[in-house]
């Protein structure tokens, strides 16, 4: 019965990894959908390579950093341990790799090539597990001093804080420091749209990550013992209520109401297996009216070109996530307690801080030492040609 539960457990924990794998094709169509055509291309080959460097980046020294585990022994000795330790080190790596999927969409269209990977290394290797560790690893004693101050830890089931918030503040100095587009806001104050290429990929995008996201939020759960149902309806709930919401506070436009689930999913992972299921509803109804409202204000009135609108579906709706769990969790409304609100704040802005940090000192280097964006010239051609030398259609066809 041991060597079943174990080789089950074992199977459980691939599968949420390939479904979590699985959403960065989820990420990869809905930049493409979203960026214009000329930049497709790279949207592409961003998404899968910086997918190889994450890994890389984590096994040699993220997974160490937030773990202290490491794999530089002989492989008899890897063979020693359980087939569960060694799929779970690829479960935790695709939320690590979720960090620069996350900001690919902010520095869309500009940002050089080279320079992102370099960023994708250092973040993925240092900034994320410094704080997955805290979070998830009791690194630093934060979590018993929380428990202690306030009665209770801080509880991020599924990564609200740990990989969305930290994805979307890590982008915002990136876009900053990158600026706009070139063409997209005047001196005169216009501003010029860039509608969305394809919304039909944009579209698919956004399913495919609805799809995986409950591999990302019910198989968090790590063993298939401790396997809830809850958090499977609490998703569902959020998603549904993300939707709708956007859909009305978006007044039906395709690209707000495919991304409404999406941030409907990034608010409930943080409470997903301690809310009611009418808790997660509201939940995800504040997130997408929250992402269609702070995506107007970003892009419209404070002219942040961040692109796909990560800082407000990741950053600001996880950011909600990570709090809405210490209130909807909580026996009042509902939910299984166990959750204090300060403990939810304190670690959100601490989460905030190191990311907002980290990705200055990342970011703001790689700009001084070897610069960050395309010039004018590459940009108007387009990263497609600039940099990968094909585009994603290009307008003759051989003869032969």
């Amino acid at each position: 019965m041991e060597a079943y539960k174990s080789s089950s457990d074992v199977l459980f924990i691939l599968l949420g990894a390939i479904m979590v794998l699985a959403m960065h094709a989820g990420f990869a169509f809905l930049e493409v959908g979203t960026v214009r055509k000329k930049n497709q291309v790279n949207a592409l080959v961003k998404i899968l390579t910086d997918f190889a460097v994450s890994t890389l980046a984590y096994f040699f020294i993220g997974y160490g950093v937030a773990y202290g585990v490491h794999f530089f022994t002989g492989a008899d000795t890897l063979l020693e341990k359980s087939g569960y330790e060694l799929t779970k080190f690829f479960f935790l790596l695709t939320f690590a790799a979720a960090i620069p999927a996350i900001i690919s969409g902010g520095i869309a269209e500009r940002a050089r090539f080279q320079p992102q990977l370099a960023a994708t290394f250092l973040i993925v290797g240092f900034v994320y597990p410094f704080f997955e560790g805290i979070a998830w690893n009791q690194a630093f004693g934060i979590q018993a001093w929380l428990k202690s101050a306030f009665g209770a830890e801080f509880h991020d089931f599924a990564g609200s804080i740990v990989v969305h918030a930290m994805g979307g503040w890590i982008a915002l100095p990136a876009v900053l420091l990158l600026g706009a587009r070139h063409g997209r806001y005047s001196r005169t104050g216009a501003i010029s749209a860039h509608p969305p290429s394809s919304i039909p990929f944009l579209a698919l995008g956004a399913w495919i990550l609805i799809v995986g996201w409950f591999g990302f939020n019910v198989m968090s759960a790590q063993t298939l013992e401790k396997v809830s149902g809850l958090v499977a309806l609490n998703s569902l709930m959020a998603m549904v209520g993300g939707t709708l919401a956007a859909l009305a506070a978006g007044r039906n436009d395709p690209g707000f109401v495919h991304n409404g689930p999406l941030a409907g999913l990034v608010a409930v992972c943080a409470g997903s297996d301690v809310m009611h299921p009418l808790g997660a509803l509201v939940v995800g109804g504040v997130a997408g009216t929250l992402f269609v409202v702070s995506f107007t204000l970003t892009q419209n009135r404070w002219k942040i070109d961040d692109v796909l609108g990560v800082w407000p579906l990741h950053g600001l709706c996880g950011t909600w996530g990570g709090l809405a769990a210490g209130i909807f969790g909580s026996h009042a409304l509902g939910g299984l307690g166990g959750v204090a609100f300060m403990s939810q704040l304190v670690m959100t802005l601490i989460a905030i801080v190191i990311a907002l940090v980290g990705s200055g000192v990342v970011y703001g280097a790689l700009k001084a030492i070897v610069g960050l964006r395309l010039d004018q010239e590459e940009e108007f051609n387009g990263a497609d040609l600039s940099i990968h030398r094909i585009t994603a259609t290009p307008e003759r066809e051989p003869n032969w």
